[in-house]
């Protein structure tokens, strides 16, 4: 049975996945920077890391076949004052840096190291010709520089150990991430429509992406860099329409203009209105078969049991 530890995994996407590891089989070791509590579940395991203080149990780590790297302070909790903006880098950079010397120097039965990174790499479509592709630089912004130092803290990962970058889409799914924020207000009858309402989502289920993360865990021909994004691209408009309609009932479209949004966000509403179109081409090339590819399957799987 081989044994995957997750840091980040307490959060939304590592609740998901380490869900799905356990049904298959694997056997999960969440490290947490929170007091660890006896809690007895079959095939799970809770270690102590803290990137901060540079505490982490070695001993854990020597057995370790794969690590999924998730930690990182979450986006979109807090406007981006430059506090803010030090704890974001900070929390991705430095824990990375930290994962990657603990695993040259103590893992010696890791064979893979699958990193988290955003499609905030990239920049807006209007500074590109066609849809964004692994291989394109990184945007000249405040989320274009972190994503670039955050994937460069793990180059250094040495040679016998397998490096795979994931850059994240928006997550749409049942419990956190993206759909809450879309679906609390039309509960109660209202539909935001922000900005124009025409820029390009590139978005991911949760159901695919924690299957995409299993994926690359178990095929060692992968390594590199891949986006991980579903392949059918829509606006920002018919994510709602298609959101609202799979909800029911009567939802009255408010439009959000985008210097409210401006006012209200911050830096952070550039992410909100940006038009940015991904390419999934270089996952569904490597063999991934998407579940859900189009939004439509995709928020009826995640609205079915609400």
């Amino acid at each position: 049975m081989k044994k995957i530890g997750i840091t980040g995994g307490t959060g939304f996407v590592g609740r998901h996945l380490t869900a799905l590891l356990i049904r298959n089989g694997y056997e999960v070791v969440v490290f947490t920077t929170g007091g660890i509590k006896k809690r007895k579940k079959q095939h799970i395991s809770y270690s102590h890391w803290d990137p901060d203080k540079e505490e982490c149990d070695v001993d854990i780590i020597k057995n370790i076949d794969t690590v999924v790297h998730l930690a990182g302070a979450g986006l979109a909790d807090r406007r981006w004052k430059e506090q803010r903006k030090k704890e974001i880098i900070s929390s991705r950079v430095k824990s990375t840096a930290f994962l990657v010397s603990v695993l040259n120097a103590h893992g010696i039965s890791c064979k893979t190291l699958i990193a988290a990174s955003a499609i905030g790499f990239y920049g807006p479509d209007s500074h590109y010709s066609s849809l964004f592709m692994e291989a394109d630089p990184p945007f000249n912004d405040f989320l274009g520089n972190a994503c670039k130092e955050w994937e460069a803290a793990s180059e250094s990962l040495s040679a016998n150990i397998r490096r795979v970058v994931l850059r994240f889409g928006i997550v749409l799914g049942k419990g956190g991430g993206a759909m809450l924020q879309f679906t609390n207000p039309m509960s109660m009858g209202v539909m935001p429509i922000l900005g124009s309402g025409g820029q390009v989502v590139s978005w991911i289920g949760i159901h695919d992406l924690v299957r995409l993360i299993q994926f690359t865990i178990e095929h060692d021909e992968l390594s590199g860099i891949y986006n991980a994004v579903a392949p059918g691209h829509i606006s920002h408009r018919q994510m709602m329409h298609t959101i609202a309609a799979e909800m029911g009932g009567v939802k009255i479209p408010v439009h959000v203009p985008s210097v409210l949004l401006k006012i209200l966000l911050g830096e952070m509403s550039t992410e909100v209105l940006k038009s940015c179109t991904v390419s999934a081409d270089k996952i569904i090339n490597a063999g991934f078969v998407f579940d859900h590819p189009d939004i439509v399957s995709a928020v009826k799987a995640i609205l079915k049991h609400r």
